[in-house]
């Protein structure tokens, strides 16, 4: 296999997980919702015709839900850009020739759209899922550029086009996928069967 996707997934400890849903709905309800977000994420997955390395934020959990044939590992670097580019570059560095990242809180997110963003690296070296937020759901890379990731703040609504700022300055070229919204609030549950 030449591609590998990567998930990035906090590790599910109450309190720690979905704090700004927590903030209106509480702790339980939180973690509740983000361990049905993780679940859809890894029904997801399976279906995506690539290698899969889970990156925990915390600790290596070999004894949760995640498919122990997956490449398992710890995120590290001193802010999340940091982390994602250190997780492409392993990945890109194990021989992989196209490395795409997600996270765990997007309920929108499919196999196709996953597969769509591995086909347009075949033809450009960065692709780029935008979040609604202003920010980006999965980003993928056939080589490593640390400067892409060199943001001034994250989770912010800047995020996006920060980062395509830095893929022009490096002369990169980009493909885009669709938009997709994450669930951050309160209100990014609505149509969603998450609280059920």
């Amino acid at each position: 296999m030449t591609k590998l996707l990567i998930v990035f997934c906090k590790n599910p400890l109450l309190g720690q997980v979905k704090t700004r849903l927590a903030k209106t709905l509480g702790d339980e309800m939180a973690l509740a919702i983000y361990l049905k977000l993780i679940n859809h994420t890894q029904n997801v997955v399976k279906a995506v015709d690539a290698d899969v390395a889970v990156y925990y934020s915390d600790y290596v959990d070999t004894e949760d839900s995640w498919n122990n044939a997956y490449i398992k590992k710890r995120q590290h670097g001193k802010d999340l850009g940091e982390k994602m580019f250190n997780a492409i570059s392993e990945g890109l560095n194990m021989g992989y020739a196209s490395v795409c990242l997600v996270g765990t809180d997007i309920y929108e997110l499919t196999p196709g759209i996953i597969d769509g963003a591995f086909d347009k690296l075949n033809k450009s070296d960065v692709v780029i899922g935008p979040a609604r937020d202003g920010g980006y759901y999965l980003i993928g890379m056939t080589r490593p550029d640390a400067k892409v990731f060199d943001i001034s703040a994250w989770s912010t609504s800047s995020v996006l086009e920060e980062t395509l700022l830095r893929v022009q300055e490096q002369g990169l070229g980009c493909a885009m996928l669709e938009a997709l919204g994450d669930i951050d609030t309160e209100e990014d549950l609505q149509g969603t069967n998450l609280c059920d």
